[in-house]
């Protein structure tokens, strides 16, 4: 097996020249701006020191250089996984202790070893039990909850609370003890960043500026908040104020060690790390396939469950906390000219940079700068209006959406998703269990055949086609079988069943119950039941079984074989197979 199957920078590597670096090393300048920032304000959001934010910026970046499929995927940690993060932490320990801390490297590394373990047995498909409205409703209400549980460092003020309503609860009772200056700052960051978001980029094109790199200076307005809020903070000696401050940050790099292996610790946090690890593997994926696409490249989803997976890994054994692929960081890694990954191994060198330089001064950095920052950045997360969308479109996706949302808001984070994946698997085998399926008769005059009820279209009192329009398995078998004894029970002079199959890609063993029982209790009854279309795969697998014997009817190619081999004839009456048209496959045509 070719080296680059597991280690994709190898074939990254393959013709690197001096202008992809050059064009690497500016967009790895430009993240690492924009990840500073956010790496502080994400480790503030899970309630780990700032340290850790830095921490977790670094080593998981160059594994995911090494071992990521995606040229422009910018990994770190990211706003919902430190929700995440905070929410499986809160009855833990108390945040910002080493105790807290111990358990989000533990976090981290659980995070990792189950993406490995999932890309190793090429589960990435277990992500789609994900479905996109539980996703949609669940990011929404993350970004309502990030936004709520900042406000308290806007207004400088004590309050928490696990869901949407202990916190709006614990804010009014503390809007008594409000520091101004410290809602001046935040607010001040606040309307100079939303802005920036809305006019800037608009004003640097109208000077001169391209559109990309107007872009680019916009998104990276929280660097000057921090510095100017910093500055300020420092000269006008704000945290005697009673204004919040990150405080001390350690210089130096993170030591390298393994996070506690206590059993009882691990086996608390395991089903919140298999939820970080889904939930963060499906943003991730979903940014890098779209980012790919626009460049015509291709990545691969389980060899990225396994660089997420030693990404999370190395935050856990480095001092970080869990990651995974951000949104707005990947888009201007994109927008900035990187070329391969080894962009984000240079972001990680600059953030290492910066933690040995700048922690002196970020000791100075108002807490409310960074929660501004982060409620900015979160609001491109909420999206009420994709409620209405998926409701108008489909009801029970919209059902399963809204209660994600709602749980999500008002009992917390783990019970919102798993209930938003259970209501999704409901729903889909209620609709599954009942199949749409219609009566379908022949346009005058072609060889397509349509709804009955829908449709002008020639029909035969001896003969009756059902199209099924979904695969067979346990829970449709029985409803199929009540659909077609019904069928023969209307229609006295019924002397023919045919189950048009085009939309059956599977049979499984219920089913095929369920067809022998009809086609015994049709046989009874005088009627032959008859298959038209059946694919391939499926019909490699009833030709090794007795129901292909015992069929009381044929097999035939085309539901307009069946028709035209059985239209007409007299009730009971069961025709020879037309050998020159291939009629029946029981003559040995396989689809």
């Amino acid at each position: 097996m070719m080296p680059s199957r597991w280690i994709p920078l190898i074939g990254w590597l393959h013709g690197y020249r001096r202008d992809i670096l050059a064009r690497d090393l500016l967009a790895a300048v430009i993240v690492t701006l924009m990840l500073v920032p956010q790496a502080l304000a994400y480790a503030l959001l899970a309630g780990l020191p700032p340290e850790v934010g830095l921490y977790a910026s670094m080593l998981p970046l160059v594994l995911y250089a090494v071992f990521g499929t995606s040229a422009t995927l910018a990994v770190g940690p990211v706003a919902v996984a430190s929700l995440m993060t905070a929410s499986a932490l809160s009855g833990i320990a108390t945040p910002g202790s080493a105790e807290y801390v111990g358990a989000a490297l533990v976090l981290a590394a659980l995070s990792g070893l189950v993406l490995v373990a999932m890309g190793l047995l090429r589960l990435g498909f277990l992500a789609n039990f994900l479905s996109h409205p539980v996703i949609s409703g669940f990011v929404t209400a993350s970004g309502i909850l990030i936004a709520a549980s900042q406000l308290r460092h806007i207004l400088g003020v004590e309050a928490s609370g696990h869901n949407l309503v202990e916190m709006l609860s614990a804010l009014i009772a503390s809007l008594g003890d409000v520091n101004i200056i410290t809602l001046v700052i935040g607010g001040g960051v606040w309307g100079y960043l939303l802005l920036c978001r809305r006019h800037l980029k608009g004003g640097l094109q109208r000077l001169g500026l391209s559109a990309t790199a107007a872009d680019l200076v916009a998104k990276a307005a929280p660097v000057s908040a921090v510095i100017v809020t910093t500055l300020l903070a420092w000269a006008l000696g704000l945290g005697e104020r009673g204004v919040a401050l990150v405080g001390e940050v350690p210089s130096g790099l993170p030591s390298l060690a393994l996070p506690s292996l206590e059993p009882e610790l691990w086996s608390s946090l395991a089903p919140a790390a298999v939820l970080i690890s889904l939930v963060g593997f499906v943003e991730s994926v979903s940014v890098a396939q779209t980012l790919a696409a626009k460049r015509r490249q291709r990545i691969d989803p389980n060899q990225e469950l396994i660089a997420l997976g030693l990404a999370n890994l190395a935050a856990g054994g480095s001092g970080g906390s869990p990651v995974s692929g951000g949104f707005s960081r990947s888009v201007v890694n994109f927008e900035a000219g990187a070329v391969t990954p080894l962009a984000g191994a240079f972001t990680a060198l600059g953030i290492a940079l910066a933690t040995l330089t700048l922690t002196t001064p970020l000791a100075f950095l108002p807490k409310a700068t960074l929660a501004a920052t982060i409620i900015v950045a979160v609001g491109t997360l909420i999206d009420l209006r994709a409620i209405k969308r998926t409701w108008a479109y489909s009801r029970a996706d919209g059902v399963a959406m809204l209660a994600t949302l709602v749980l999500t808001l008002v009992h917390g984070v783990e019970s919102g998703i798993l209930a938003g994946v259970v209501l999704s698997l409901g729903l889909h085998l209620y609709r599954t269990s009942r199949p749409h399926s219609a009566v379908v008769g022949r346009v005058p005059g072609s060889e397509h055949f349509r709804n009955v009820r829908r449709h002008e279209v020639e029909t035969d009192e001896h003969l009756t086609i059902l199209r099924v329009d979904e695969s067979l398995y346990f829970a449709n078998a029985r409803y199929l079988e009540d659909t077609v004894m019904a069928l023969a029970a209307r229609q006295p002079g019924l002397a023919h069943i045919v189950l048009a199959c085009q939309a059956v890609n599977v049979i499984d063993a219920s089913a095929l119950e369920s067809l022998e029982a009809i086609n015994s209790r049709l046989k009874d009854a005088g009627v032959r039941l008859h298959l038209a279309e059946v694919k391939g795969p499926v019909m490699d697998r009833l030709e090794h079984i007795d129901f292909y014997q015992e069929l009381s009817g044929q097999i035939f190619l085309s539901t307009y074989d069946a028709w035209r081999a059985l239209h007409g004839e007299d009730a009971g009456v069961v025709p020879a197979p037309d050998e020159a048209s291939g009629a029946s496959l029981k003559q040995g045509v396989s689809p």
